[in-house]
């Protein structure tokens, strides 16, 4: 990056996940802006901007995940501090975004979270969103500012053709997946199949049946998050019935909450392949799991945005 490039655009982090910021940080080739976000006695959440940032095209990098309402919480401070401080602009690169399963009422007197998310970094001064896989496509709508929805299927794509795998079919969990896991069977030229089920009650999946032939074939089922893996487990479970050869599974988000990481370790699924969008504890990692980095992909995005280069030209090869 150009000198005069590395002075007006900054990347700060919260405390979600330095990590990854690094990474980002380290791509673009610029340091992380410097700033200090922790507690007061009372639990209240300080940020402190220890730098410049009028004029500024900031970006802040904070995926909303464990604890949520905390990271959720310190970045709508972390904005405000900015937008206080003059930046120019202020971009959230959320690569997880909390609370989007709760994008639609399902019964009276519900919330629709994810828009009042949504409305909430608006109102604190965010200008732009970054985001990885929305478990709904709709919640860009809720926003009142640009957003870049950044999908994993190339990722996950590119790592799947390193295996060589023969006989490969693409598996959605459930009908309104199907869009996903046909933009990643574009991608590695294989066929699809449909795990049909129903949900007798909320957290609870029973397979019906597999639209689809996986007899004799290597499956990878796709999804956009993995919480508890019950869910991802079962219909591992249902293909193999079917006759798959084997079975493998590509999320983008691990949320691998308990007991997660158990059900994945006992279950057919012969690898788990996530991204690194949300921080992964070492005490959850084991020899199913392999993580990949969506860093070059954020920073890609990144420097799209501060050019005013098209973004959504990163996803049109699909070979």
């Amino acid at each position: 990056m150009a000198i005069e490039d590395g002075m007006k655009l900054k990347i700060f982090t919260g405390t979600a996940h330095p990590a990854l910021a690094k990474e980002i940080s380290d791509y673009i080739g610029i340091p992380l802006g410097k700033a200090f976000c922790g507690r007061f006695n009372n639990g209240e959440i300080q940020v402190m901007v220890n730098e410049s940032v009028r004029g500024k095209d900031v970006f802040i990098i904070q995926p909303t995940g464990n604890p949520v309402n905390d990271n959720l919480m310190e970045l709508l401070i972390t904005v405000d501090a900015l937008k206080r401080a003059s930046a120019r602009h202020i971009t959230a690169v959320v690569p997880y975004y909390g609370y989007a399963r709760q994008d639609r009422k399902t019964r009276g007197r519900e919330p629709i979270s994810a828009k009042l998310v949504a409305d909430l970094m608006s109102k604190a001064g965010v200008t732009r969103v970054v985001t990885m896989d929305l478990h709904a496509g709709q919640i860009q709508g809720f926003f009142d500012v640009p957003v870049d929805h950044l999908m994993s299927a190339s990722l996950l794509a590119n790592y799947i053709k390193t295996k060589h795998m023969e006989d490969l079919t693409i598996v959605s969990p459930d009908l309104g997946g199907v869009t996903r896991a046909r933009e990643l069977a574009d991608r590695v030229g294989a066929p699809i199949a449909i795990i049909e089920k129903r949900r007798p009650q909320p957290g609870v999946a029973k397979v019906m049946n597999i639209i689809g032939n996986v007899e004799g074939r290597n499956c990878i089922i796709v999804d956009d998050i993995v919480d508890t893996a019950g869910s991802l487990c079962e219909g591992a479970k249902a293909l193999e019935k079917f006759g798959a050869k084997s079975v493998y599974a590509a999320v983008c988000h691990p949320v691998l909450t308990e007991p997660a990481t158990e059900r994945i370790r006992e279950s057919v699924i012969k690898e788990l392949i996530v991204t690194n969008s949300l921080p992964i504890p070492k005490e959850k990692m084991q020899p199913k799991l392999t993580v990949l980095s969506v860093a070059p992909l954020l920073g890609e995005a990144i420097m799209r945005i501060f050019h005013d280069v098209s973004v959504s030209q990163l996803f049109d090869d699909k070979n």
